[in-house]
């Protein structure tokens, strides 16, 4: 489908973007916009900034190169459209403004309003435009201003926004008439411009027919419910990187202009002490054992393809005993994991694809009524199972799956695939949105009830509700997709809510913030500061614990920035958290004594200090370490990261290139299940992330 025929992604000629909140924070000017302009500013595209600014405070943040230079100003919320290249005002837009217009008038009717209204300062007012302060005001007190106007024969148009700010202005001025008036002139189609905001005033340029929007993730509740029943894009970054992040979406903008880390770290002492340390090993030798590796990845999966979907591990080279026969399945948060991880490989290899999708299959067939999905399926009869260990439900196993669909579909753009299961999915969020029992964000897991089964943590953990927010974003895509923009609105804004709360309750500060709550556990107890989400709360209690895979999927899932990340990537490598290979699932381990410590830890000696969940190397995790670390724009530590990754996969225990389940924490030995499907196919995804492998 070429990028004309695709609704969603049409030629776009004009982008008319809010600037305040939108394109900078208002109070910092911050902003990644104008250097990812510059430098993917793409031809026969103009650009516009449409903001309730007057010209020359615009004039003033160009010049000072906040923002970069545009083609046109529109300003005073639609009071004056300015040709940057001319220099000059468009005055013919401003007669048809003058019709009914008078200013002495306008400042009669609201000095006769009782309500406390202030003006704002000069600089915020000129001849079509009249601004004051109107705290809080109720849409029927905005709707008995208007009325205010009509009686005294005025018909102007009144815009309120971001809960205190009240803009009188002409009858045909506010950010949508402006536009269009300009769209005519420049003689192209609605269709053909992209509009961006975040408040009130930004509303109106919405409602020109079939335009195309992007609502900021800071936007106010106002612009939401003003949007919903439109075709727009509900961004998960706020301000400039919501901004681009739309701007990729509606392939303005190519993939590689999405910010990823707003500052170079490679002068970072730290850094540069990691960068000189592998400076002298040889990348070529590198390099060639990470493309054997690849290589080997491949066959290792495909030792786990079967016909209900991929196996945890090979059956054909791993001999059961007793409880182990439950690796002969297809399991959810495994299956769920090994397809994201073989994505790259769907489009050359109809194998590998028939059985992720088959993996998606075998799990949909087997939800429950009230919409769980299986832990596992047993490939031998085809009976799913909804418990793990002690008949402990696994709450992760329906959010993988979920994450899972949304990435196999927005791959494939299997929109019939995606029809036939919705209703399935959606049940399934229904279900796993149940154990958000107070209604806090969070979801409350059981003891043991996530993919550490025989690690004691609960309540709110932080991997869990990483994966949370991420469904939540992922499942309104899906809708977005199906044109339900209304329902995908809904659960992109609440996976916003999800993320402040992972803020506040994971990344405790004693830094004070205005009208910041608090949350019940930091009431409870003083957590300090930290350079990294601790891995869980309680109402009684938490675990100061730093959470492997919850922090790095955190970055990767976007629910925390690169400046925290890169904090969390320093306190990780100091630790050693990637030694002797990467990585260990959690620091420090737990030991016999500490408060944390549970006696069914000595089960099978899975759980012994530096074993299994207990500070035990993951492979699997070390695929989404190396995706981390680049992410972070540390490519070459990245590559050195998964040659490491390369070697305790190669390592095994009977022979050559096992990618088995784990390794103990210290002295690196392979242990576990090999040929593991998720070890080989989040390597895979390494490979690719880091273009060591180019996709075709």
């Amino acid at each position: 489908m070429s990028k004309t025929e695709d609704k969603n992604h049409p030629d776009i000629k004009l982008l008319s973007f809010d600037i305040d909140n939108t394109l900078i924070d208002f109070h910092t000017y911050k902003s990644n916009f104008k250097t990812v302009w510059q430098n993917y500013k793409p031809n026969g595209v103009l650009l516009t900034y449409n903001t309730g600014r007057l010209i020359d405070d615009v004039l003033n943040l160009i010049e000072k190169r906040i923002l970069p230079e545009p083609d046109y100003i529109i300003s005073g919320v639609g009071t004056h459209i300015y040709n940057y290249k001319d220099k000059s005002i468009v005055k013919e837009f401003n007669d048809v403004l003058d019709e009914g217009w008078d200013l002495e008038l306008v400042e009669n009717v609201i000095k006769s309003i009782a309500h406390p209204i202030s003006e704002q300062p000069s600089k915020f007012q000129h001849a079509y435009k009249r601004s004051y302060f109107f705290h809080d005001a109720t849409p029927e007190l905005v709707a008995s201003v208007e009325q205010d106007f009509t009686e005294a024969n005025m018909h102007i148009n009144v815009v309120y926004s971001g809960n205190k700010f009240l803009d009188i202005l002409p009858k045909f001025a506010n950010k949508a008439n402006a536009l269009q008036w300009l769209i005519k002139k420049i003689n192209i189609t609605p269709e053909e411009v992209l509009v961006a905001g975040d408040s009130g005033n930004d509303s109106a340029m919405f409602d020109l027919k079939n335009i195309k929007g992007i609502v900021v993730a800071n936007a106010h509740e106002e612009l939401y419910q003003y949007t919903k029943h439109r075709q727009v894009y509900h961004t998960e970054n706020e301000m400039s990187d919501g901004v681009i992040e739309g701007l990729v979406y509606y392939k303005v903008l190519p993939e590689e202009a999405k910010v990823t880390a707003n500052y170079d770290h490679k002068e970072d002492f730290f850094i540069k002490q990691e960068l000189s340390n592998i400076a002298s090993e040889d990348e070529d030798e590198k390099i060639a054992m990470i493309k054997e590796g690849y290589e080997k990845a491949i066959e290792a999966l495909k030792k786990n393809i079967t016909p209900l979907g991929f196996s945890a591990c090979s059956i054909k080279d791993n001999v059961a005993h007793g409880t182990d026969e439950n690796y002969y399945s297809v399991w959810a948060r495994d299956g769920a994991i090994t397809v994201i991880g073989a994505l790259p490989l769907i489009k050359e290899d109809k194998e590998i694809h028939q059985c992720a999708r088959q993996t998606l299959v075998t799990l949909f067939e087997h939800i429950s009524r009230n919409g769980q999905i299986p832990s596992n399926v047993r490939i031998k009869d085809n009976i799913p199972d909804y418990s793990g260990v002690g008949g402990i439900c696994s709450i992760d196993s329906g959010i993988w799956v979920v994450i899972a669909f949304y990435e196999y579909v927005n791959i494939t753009k299997d929109i019939k695939f995606l029809r036939e299961y919705i209703s399935d999915i959606k049940e399934t969020m229904r279900w796993l949105g149940a154990h958000d029992s107070n209604n806090d964000a969070l979801l409350e897991i059981p003891e043991a009830g996530d993919w550490t089964d025989l690690f004691g943590r609960s309540y709110n953990i932080l991997y869990d509700e990483i994966l949370w927010y991420r469904s939540n974003v992922c499942f309104g895509r899906m809708l977005e997709m199906l044109g339900d923009h209304e329902q995908a609105g809904e659960y992109i804004r609440w996976s916003q809510v999800i993320k402040k709360e992972i803020l506040q309750n994971f990344w405790p500060s004693t830094q004070q913030k205005l009208f910041q709550s608090v949350s019940f556990a930091e009431k409870q107890f003083t957590l300090g500061d930290t350079s990294y989400l601790i891995a869980q709360t309680t109402p009684f209690d938490f675990s100061w614990r730093c959470d492997t895979l919850g922090n790095i999927l955190a970055f990767l899932h976007g629910t925390i920035d690169a400046e925290k990340a890169h904090q969390t990537f320093k306190f990780m490598l100091g630790v050693g958290v990637n030694d002797p290979f990467p990585v260990a699932n959690v620091y420090p381990v737990v030991s016999p004594g500490d408060p944390d410590w549970r006696p069914y830890y000595t089960v099978n000696l899975l759980n012994l200090p530096n074993h299994y969940h207990n500070g035990g190397i993951w492979p699997f995790v070390g695929g989404f370490w190396v995706k981390f670390v680049n992410k972070l724009g540390l490519k070459d530590i990245a590559i050195a990261e998964l040659y490491k990754l390369a070697l305790i996969n190669k390592e095994g225990i009977n022979e050559e290139w096992e990618f088995n389940e784990w390794a103990h924490g210290t002295t690196g030995k392979p242990m576990g299940k090999a040929y593991q499907a998720w070890s080989a196919a989040q390597y895979i995804s390494a490979c690719h992330d880091l273009k060591i492998i180019k996709n075709k």
